[in-house]
């Protein structure tokens, strides 16, 4: 992956809105992982339950991301280095292959819930059975690989050009549902049902726990470093800024989808009392009815497919910058895609052929679990280094800054604890 590292070159001769343009890429690519299978099922189960009420968190959850993630990039600007060689930077060895070793599981349980995802996907659009489904998925191993070799940009292409195809798929299916538009406005207004009701709280501590994945906190921070700027603090400061505000207006894009999900699910499921939607087959089968168009579902399944296509070029990215920057070992990016998508898809074909199409739900949970785990692995080093001036120099984060990412951190591994501690005393939704 680091072969990649400053093939971008930003030439500060060109005028301030082309170096700009030079910037939009990254953001994207990390929009991906915020539009993964699980969040689909929260903000479905989310919607056809509560209606337009949890609109609020996913705004709110958002603000939390965009936070993050321009911090993910101050890091790499300001140090030239990505997460993964920063965190490892005054640590032991044993210390760096732990930390290296909790990042590698917790991206193969991404992983996993991509290969569900694009299985699922190729069953509602084509009929094809799951397991199949699964098998087919490690033939992605050669869309990385060709994709890679044309470079960042094709790749960066590639991935914009899926989510517009998944949000096109939302927009339509919206109109389609036809949402009252003074209801969503509303959802958008915090409503303090949402501590006082314990299924709206949980719900809502699902989204806001399932927001921020590890393995987009060190995808970032390391395509950013894409692009080649200046060295002095004046073309830091703009690289800064420019990469900030793209990945600000790719996660606002990935909240407008995110927000679509719920509202079609409102629209369509709420609006018709079907309150107990949570399972994405099941949700597809019932729009055409709901809605009164076979368009409706097919979108959802392209969409669907669509996703799962883009998280197999970040995740195979992000896996190659933890391996390189924890352990300094460089696989070819064929074979690096490979290892991971077999981990993923053999406990995929177990748990599906023991468990049928129940299998999914159990993975996509499962998969939340071990994120939720490896997540202060990631978050906090993040914090801690990006608040450091002596690693970070005139970039550091300003105070404000700090305080207000320690509170959500501090905010989102909670509500991870509190889902890993419900889970094993076997409370849920």
């Amino acid at each position: 992956m680091r072969n990649v590292f400053g093939t971008i070159h930003v030439d500060p001769s060109q005028g301030r809105l082309r170096r700009a343009l030079s910037f939009v890429g990254p953001g994207y690519l990390v929009a991906v992982g915020y539009m993964d299978p699980g969040n689909w099922a929260t903000s479905i189960t989310g919607g056809a339950q509560f209606g337009y009420t949890l609109l609020s968190v996913v705004m709110l959850s958002s603000i939390m991301a965009i936070i993050l993630q321009a911090l993910a990039a101050r890091l790499a600007i300001a140090t030239g280095q990505d997460l993964a060689v920063a965190s490892a930077v005054g640590v032991s060895r044993p210390a760096a292959m732990v930390l290296w070793l909790l990042a590698e599981i917790a991206i193969i349980a991404t992983d996993i819930a991509e290969v569900v995802g694009t299985a699922i996907g190729l069953n509602l659009l084509f009929g094809l059975p799951l397991v199949p489904g699964i098998l087919i998925t490690a033939l992605d191993v050669f869309l990385v690989l060709w994709l890679q070799k044309q470079g960042m940009r094709w790749v960066e292409a590639f991935v914009v050009s899926l989510l517009g195809v998944i949000f096109v798929s939302f927009t339509i299916q919206m109109v389609l549902a036809k949402p009252e538009l003074a209801a969503v406005v509303h959802g958008f207004v915090p409503d303090v049902q949402v501590i006082h009701n314990p299924q709206l709280l949980y719900l809502a501590l699902g989204i806001i726990g399932a927001t921020v994945m590890p393995h987009n906190l060190y995808l970032h921070s390391g395509i950013v470093l894409t692009r080649k700027t200046g060295d002095d603090l004046i073309h830091k400061r703009e690289a800064l800024t420019f990469a900030t505000l793209d990945s600000t207006a790719a996660l606002l894009f990935a909240f407008a989808i995110n927000a679509s999900i719920l509202i079609l699910a409102a629209a369509t499921f709420h609006a018709s009392g079907r309150t107990n939607v949570g399972d994405l087959g099941h949700a597809h089968d019932m729009l055409a009815p709901l809605v009164g168009s076979l368009l409706a579902p097919k979108l959802f399944a392209i969409a669907l497919l669509a996703c799962g296509l883009n998280s197999t070029v970040t995740a195979t990215m992000a896996g190659q910058i933890v391996m390189e920057g924890f352990t300094q070992i460089r696989l070819a990016a064929w074979l690096r895609r490979l290892i991971t998508r077999i981990a993923a898809i053999i406990p995929s074909v177990w748990i599906t052929m023991s468990h049928g199409a129940s299998g999914a739900g159990l993975l996509l949970i499962l998969s939340q679990v071990v994120l939720a785990f490896q997540l202060p692995f990631a978050i906090v080093p993040l914090v801690r280094i990006t608040a450091n001036r002596g690693r970070m120099g005139a970039l550091a984060a300003p105070r404000w800054l700090t305080a207000l990412s320690w509170v959500i951190a501090a905010l989102i591994i909670a509500l991870n604890v509190k889902l890993l501690s419900d889970l094993a005393l076997g409370r849920g939704m």
